[in-house]
C-alpha cells in the first residue's frame, strides 16, 4: 500500500505544478489520464528529487499510476537512508537519469 504521507507530498506538487484537483489524485489514477505525458513525468521526477531529497537511479522505470510513483519514491527514500546510515559505505555518484514511458 502506498504511503499516505508520500502521496500527500506528491499530491501537493501535482496540485501546484499541474493545477490538478485533490479528488483526482488517488493511488490508482493513471498519470496519462491526469494529463501528465512523458515530458511531464520527467519534469515531475526532477521535482520529486528536490522535494524528497533523493537521487533518482539511472535505470529506466515504468510509472503508470500515482501509486507506482509513490512506491518508487518510498523505495528510494528507504534505500538511500539505509545507505547513508551504513558506516563506511560511500553513496553512489549521481548519474544521469533515464525513465521509460508507455507508448500510447
Amino acid at each position: 500500500m502506498p504511503s499516505t504521507a508520500t502521496l500527500d507530498r506528491l499530491s501537493a506538487i501535482l496540485m501546484n505544478d499541474y493545477k490538478l484537483e485533490a479528488g483526482q489524485l488517488t493511488p490508482d489514477a493513471p498519470l496519462e489520464a491526469l494529463g501528465i505525458d512523458s515530458l511531464g513525468v520527467a519534469d515531475l521526477l526532477f521535482n520529486i528529487e528536490d522535494e524528497f531529497g533523493i537521487s533518482l537511479p539511472p535505470e529506466p522505470v515504468q510509472l503508470l499510476t500515482l501509486g507506482d510513483v509513490v512506491r518508487f519514491i518510498d523505495e528510494l527514500v528507504a534505500s538511500q537512508q539505509a545507505q547513508a546510515a551504513a558506516p563506511g559505505v560511500a553513496p553512489p555518484a549521481a548519474l544521469p537519469q533515464a525513465t521509460s514511458f508507455p507508448v500510447p
